[in-house]
Formats: C-alpha cells, structure tokens, sequence
C-alpha cells in the first residue's frame, strides 16, 4: 500500500509539473543570447567597464595589430575596438549572431567597414566563465 501511495504521489507531481510548463517541458533561457543583449546593449551604452568584464584577454585583433593584454590597455583602446574599422554601435543594432553548428560554443557577429563591405568578425566564445567576447578580425587583412 505504501509503494502504490508514493508511485501516486510522484505521478501527481509529474502530471502537475507538466501542466505547469504548458504540456511541454521547461526551456531553459538562452544564454548566448541573454549574453548578446547584455553586450551589445553595454557597447551601445559606451559601458566600458561591461564590456571589459564580457571580454577574455589577451584580445585578439586583427593581423598585424597588437593584442590586447589586460583590462586597463582594453579602456584605453576601446575606440580601436569598436569605431575603427566599424561602427558597432551601429552594426550591433540590426546584427545578428551566426552560430556555426559544428561550434555551438562560439558565435560571430559580422559589421560592415567603411565600404560596407561585412568583412569586421566579432567573435565570442563559451568559456568556463560563461561567454565572453574573444577576438576582432577583420577578414580582408
């Protein structure tokens, strides 16, 4: 009697669970995404500070420009970062990240240079301190 009382308890809990979650289970918010709006929604702000704690480093960049080693270097740079070679305020507006399903761990968001040209990558990783902001390239270099 006991077994058939818990095996009733646990089906009454499993059908209240799914009913709560609409008949489908519970999705999990995306956090590459929630990290997009975070960022994107930091560089648009001019929110030096965030981006720098979204950011891993050393910074890669573009061939033939220096890394970017360390936080302090990032604040004094951060102009070349994102105003250079394009405007990401802009770009990051309408962008969307393209996630190659090979990588579901890295993300790009591609911006235009001054020709218009897509050829600026932006490029953000998973790491194990959640996802952050890795590299600058800029593919016609």
């Amino acid at each position: 009697m006991k077994r058939f009382l818990v095996l009733f308890m646990l089906l009454l809990l499993g059908v209240a669970a799914i009913a709560t979650a609409g008949g489908r289970p519970a999705r999990k918010p995306d956090s590459m995404q929630i990290f997009w709006q975070n960022f994107k929604k930091s560089v648009s702000a001019g929110k030096k500070q965030t981006v720098a704690g979204l950011t891993r480093f050393p910074l890669e960049l573009s061939y033939g420009v220096p890394v970017i080693k360390n936080r302090s270097e990032f604040l004094r740079r951060y102009r070349e970062v994102f105003n250079v070679q394009s405007d990401a305020v802009q770009c990051f507006a309408k962008a969307k990240p393209e996630i190659d399903a090979a990588k579901p761990k890295e993300f790009t968001v591609a911006c235009p240079d001054a020709a218009g040209n897509e050829v600026v990558i932006y490029h953000f990783e998973l790491t194990r301190m959640g996802w952050r902001f890795v590299s600058l390239d800029n593919i016609n270099e």
